[in-house]
């Protein structure tokens, strides 16, 4: 199985520690979605932007693990996506975004450098 993590999944980010058993396969930008800081971590939802991501391998376990983290609550759910390493789960978020920061530049890693005009 293969994720698709844009945030603080990322190497080097807060819950990176998450991916310790997977194996990254490569860095990837998917069309069409938007990035949202909600804090301590983003939310991608559908939109005319690029967000910037990295595609990983990993077992069931792991994605069972993600699972109770991000769905819980409904708050993101999986979505199946075309990427150069094959088809990969990309979590959706499901809340409203209004009022949230929107990060043009789609990439998580550069959150701080955001204009705030």
């Amino acid at each position: 199985m293969r994720i698709i993590v844009y945030g603080s999944l990322r190497r080097k980010q807060g819950n990176s520690h998450w991916m310790t058993n997977g194996q990254w396969l490569g860095d990837h930008q998917i069309d069409g979605y938007e990035l949202y800081n909600l804090g301590l971590y983003p939310g991608v939802v559908a939109g005319s932007g690029q967000v910037y991501c990295e595609v990983y391998r990993v077992d069931a376990s792991t994605l069972g693990e993600l699972d109770a983290l991000r769905t819980k609550g409904g708050e993101y759910k999986r979505e199946l996506m075309p990427t150069p390493y094959g088809s990969a789960w990309l979590y959706v978020y499901q809340r409203s975004v209004e009022g949230k920061q929107r990060i043009a530049s789609g990439d998580w890693l550069l959150r701080d450098n955001q204009d705030p005009a």
